[in-house]
């Protein structure tokens, strides 16, 4: 791997020339795969991004800097907006004006960066709430965006990257049906940050396993967190001097980075890296996004009476609990299933049944408890504990899912718990020293950095 070091970086600060020489060098010699067919080795991929921007976690906002400082080598089609909650395309808007901020820059050192302008034309307005049990409830803007760009007559396949809920994706395929499958799947390259996104996106998720399991998709639930967790974490390269002395004071971009948080986050960022520098066309081979296994069929547990702690599932996996409701039910039964910070609603299906679905992001026991206004609901209560699957569950391809991808469970991909991270950690001095080169292209423009290499 490259060894990168301050006095290198600081180098490619004084010239494009200086910049241009060492970028060759990461990306012919230090190259993940012999058949690297990333960004950055000159092979454009058709991007579209659905993120949940603007909600609780700001490290959207530093997601979408990384991915404009790389607008030149991706032919960004979409950004949607596509939260459960809080966050709006408004928080997408935001980034893009500190982007025309420095877009006078960034265009000196290629004519294929996309105008502020074009950016905001592809930006949309998806879902703002949680799917109901049936995984789709409406068409949005978004929703409409994803069936639009994939129906487009390009033989390129369309890579969706998803940073946050699932259910703008989930709606697209229920919308664009041809025959007995939606004409847009083949199409489709996803790349979806699961892990917490999915706890919140439990039923558009299960409405893809059980409709369109024939979806390309990496599910990425664990493995992201190796762009922040692991690998050399030492002087520059540390989370926070990383941010300090790299992405600071570079332009617009580099201060509403830091604005949003001053540490190396960037959970999204897996999606956009294995673009980048990597091959994506076949996930299992390595990159800057990650390494993945064909994945094993997508666990899921039924229970008709509440779970107990001693009760078992595995981590990221769905449970769906099918409880009955007795006879002294109101007209309209209504119940919330509250575990830690959420409040799942149930659904009734007029089966006698309240029915709930849950995903744990974590491994460790929960408690469950109900609030309804059915008698024989209100104030249960229960449990579950989620375990890290086992490592020969790679041997257990599922054989109905035969492009579904998910992390490694391999004791050694693993990165403090999180299994498949060391397959991204591993190669963070590259993605981030390439990121730092970046940067630099919103502080001054390559006429400048040219002037200061011929003065030297």
């Amino acid at each position: 791997m490259k060894a990168w070091n301050v006095t290198k970086l600081a180098t490619l600060a004084l010239g494009t020339l200086a910049a241009t020489c060492a970028r060759a060098e990461v990306h012919t010699s230090n190259r993940p795969d012999s058949t690297h067919s990333g960004a950055l080795a000159g092979v454009r991929h058709r991007v579209l991004v659905s993120t949940d921007i603007g909600g609780t976690d700001p490290d959207d906002f530093q997601s979408m800097v990384h991915l404009l400082v790389y607008a030149d080598v991706l032919d960004i089609e979409g950004l949607i907006s596509s939260p459960f909650d809080q966050g709006r395309k408004e928080d997408i808007l935001q980034v893009i004006d500190c982007y025309e901020r420095d877009y006078a820059n960034l265009k000196t050192y290629s004519d294929l960066y996309p105008t502020p302008a074009a950016l905001r034309a592809i930006t949309k307005q998806g879902e703002t709430e949680r799917a109901p049990y049936a995984g789709v409830r409406r068409s949005t803007e978004g929703s409409r965006w994803i069936v639009e760009c994939a129906r487009r007559d390009d033989p390129r396949p369309l890579h969706v990257l998803v940073w946050g809920l699932i259910e703008d994706l989930a709606q697209a395929l229920h919308d664009a049906p041809l025959h007995d499958a939606p004409d847009i799947l083949p199409k489709l390259r996803v790349y979806w940050i699961g892990g917490p996104n999915k706890k919140w996106s439990p039923d558009a998720y299960q409405y893809i396993v059980e409709n369109h399991p024939k979806l390309w998709i990496i599910e990425s639930n664990a493995a992201y967190r190796g762009w922040f967790t692991g690998g050399n974490q030492s002087g520059q390269w540390g989370n926070r001097a990383f941010v300090r002395q790299h992405v600071a004071g570079k332009g617009a971009l580099g201060d509403l980075f830091v604005s949003k948080k001053a540490d190396v986050k960037m959970g999204d960022t897996p999606s956009v890296g294995w673009l980048l520098e990597g091959t994506p066309g076949d996930p299992t081979q390595p990159g800057w996004g990650g390494r993945f296994v064909r994945a094993w069929e997508r666990p899921y547990s039924r229970s008709e009476r509440m779970t107990k702690k001693e009760d078992r599932m595995e981590i990221f996996g769905i449970l769906e609990l099918v409880l009955p409701i007795g006879r002294d039910v109101p007209e309209q039964p209504e119940a919330v299933l509250a575990v830690e910070n959420q409040r799942l609603p149930g659904y009734a299906p007029g089966d006698g049944t309240m029915r709930f679905r849950f995903c744990p992001k974590a491994a460790k026991g929960y408690g469950f408890k109900v609030r309804s206004n059915v008698p024989a609901l209100d104030g249960k209560a229960g449990g579950i504990t989620a375990y890290i699957p086992s490592p020969d569950m790679v041997q257990r391809r599922a054989a109905n899912l035969p492009n579904w991808w998910t992390d490694d469970p391999a004791p050694q991909a693993a990165e403090g718990g999180h299994h498949g991270a060391k397959t991204v950690s591993r190669w963070r001095e590259d993605y981030l020293g390439d990121f730092a080169q970046r940067m630099l292209r919103c502080q001054s423009p390559a006429l400048a950095q040219t002037e200061k290499q011929s003065w030297r």
